[in-house]
Formats: structure tokens, sequence, C-alpha cells
């Protein structure tokens, strides 16, 4: 699943560039590859822990 979605990720990014480097720009697309690419970095950094987790733990 995860390189699933850093895969899609970077065809989203990808085809933001695209887009971006054209004469005639679909802001629709590129907002939807910036969303995209955002939920993706949203799922995959909530996997990560975090670093105050250590404290967190003592205090309890």
């Amino acid at each position: 699943m995860k390189k699933l979605m850093i895969l899609l990720m970077i065809i989203a990014i990808g085809l933001a560039f695209y887009e971006q480097s054209k004469a005639e720009k679909n802001v629709y697309i590129i907002a939807s590859a910036l969303v995209v690419f955002m939920f993706g970095m949203m799922r995959l950094s909530a996997k990560t822990p975090s670093k105050n987790q250590e404290k967190e733990d003592e205090h309890v």
C-alpha cells in the first residue's frame, strides 16, 4: 500500500508540473494533483512516530 501511495503521489506531482509547463494552464488539474499529493503525504506521515512519544510515555 505504501509503494502504491508513493507511486500515486509521484504521478500527481508529475502531472501538475507537466500541466504547469503548458502555455494554457488548467488550474483544476493542478489543484487536483496538489490535493492528491497532500492526501498522500498525510497518509504516509500518519504512520511516522512522534519524537516526543518517549517523553509522553514517561509521564504516564
